[in-house]
């Protein structure tokens, strides 16, 4: 990325994803803002030095506590459980909320969006790439695209857009995956391809939306690895690694999700061609031995 020192970066939903983004982005010299709800993750991240402020997303209680005309702003926030109405709360009304301070305080030159591959309702093991269709899916996708679509049609928000459509994540602190092949139970069924993408490819994918020459605007991207496999081969392979025998397959959905994930490779070539971007962990042999051996 080219030099950034001064410049202003703001990001909303400063969790998982945001707090590393937070980190990488003050070393490279952006001034960054965060915004969370979450006064833990408060307190670690203003011990990094990151100004930060503590608030729920989509109230307006923020909106004077942050400065507008950012040069960057990024919305990475999560739904933080709650069903339904925590995703519209989270997603709908963040954005919302997010929209409303750019048009009173001063528009971002650029806004990002982290959303979801689960807007595609494509199964059958077809490739889906951005211009895939996105109706007829689950009501949580429905819930991310009307985000999306919001930020998509706002008007003096900022001065351009891109959104990543994220796969499945995993990184350090977050390997459901792995806790489930050492419990000796997964979930979902082998067959289905797995599509994810490491919290180091989700920054790097940040950073290169951020430097991204001028004339390049309003964007969609997906966001996954090289190496779609099938499940059973890559819980197999972590089976193997951690010494355990292969765990059987449930059948049933993973956590609070109401359907198993269709079975579909999520393609990445639009995000490597035009943002010339490119996997730190290319294949989940990468990226979980990078989680294996610490």
């Amino acid at each position: 990325m080219e030099s950034l020192s001064g410049k202003r970066l703001v990001i909303f939903g400063c969790g998982y994803i945001g707090a590393a983004t937070a980190l990488e982005a003050a070393a490279r010299g952006l001034q960054v803002t965060a915004l969370t709800r979450n006064a833990a993750k408060a307190l670690l991240l203003r011990e990094e030095g990151i100004e930060t402020v503590v608030a729920d997303l989509a109230s307006e209680v923020w909106h004077d506590q942050v400065a507008g005309g950012a040069d960057f702003a990024l919305n990475c926030v999560s739904s933080g459980g709650g069903g339904l109405d925590g995703y519209r709360h989270s997603y709908v009304e963040g954005m919302k909320s997010i929209i409303a301070w750019a048009q009173k305080r001063g528009a971002a030159g650029t806004l990002i969006y982290t959303s979801s591959t689960s807007v595609y309702p494509q199964g059958g093991g077809v490739i889906v790439d951005e211009s895939a269709p996105t109706s007829g899916g689950t009501e949580r996708g429905e819930l991310l695209l009307e985000a999306e679509t919001r930020l998509r049609e706002s008007v003096g928000a900022c001065g351009r857009w891109f959104v990543l459509r994220l796969a499945g994540i995993y990184g350090p602190g977050r390997h459901a995956l792995l806790d489930q092949v050492r419990a000796g139970e997964v979930a979902g069924l082998g067959e289905h391809h797995l599509n994810v993408i490491h919290r180091a490819d989700i920054v790097s994918a940040i950073s290169a939306c951020i430097a991204a020459p001028a004339a390049l605007r309003n964007e969609i991207f997906n966001l996954v690895d090289d190496g779609p496999a099938r499940k059973q081969e890559v819980v197999a392979w972590l089976a193997g690694r951690l010494g355990r025998p292969v765990p059987r397959f449930t059948g049933e959905p993973a956590g609070s999700r109401r359907v198993v994930t269709p079975d579909r490779i999520i393609a990445n070539a639009k995000c490597k061609a035009v943002l010339g971007w490119r996997p730190r962990f290319p294949t989940f042999r990468e990226g979980y031995e990078s989680l294996l051996s610490r």
